[in-house]
């Protein structure tokens, strides 16, 4: 049983994009949180649920392409 480089490839990028807004999302989120006098405590605070939100969603699609590539499902 042999392995897809491609699809390990194409896994440990969308991981690799994952790892930044892994640390920027919650920076955003406890920046707004101090910052509440702010007008733009509303918007900073959306991105950086955005933020990590997308961060969970590359994790999931890169461990799946991964997992594919593992056991050519």
């Amino acid at each position: 049983m042999a392995t897809n480089k491609e699809l390990l490839k194409k896994g440990v990028k969308y991981l690799s994009g994952a790892l930044p807004l892994m640390f920027l999302g919650p920076t955003m989120i406890y920046n707004a949180f101090q910052n509440q006098g702010n007008n733009w405590h509303y918007l900073v605070l959306g991105i950086g649920i955005v933020a990590c939100l997308s961060s969970m969603l590359l994790i999931f699609l890169g461990l799946k392409i991964i997992m594919k590539g593992i056991f050519n499902d």
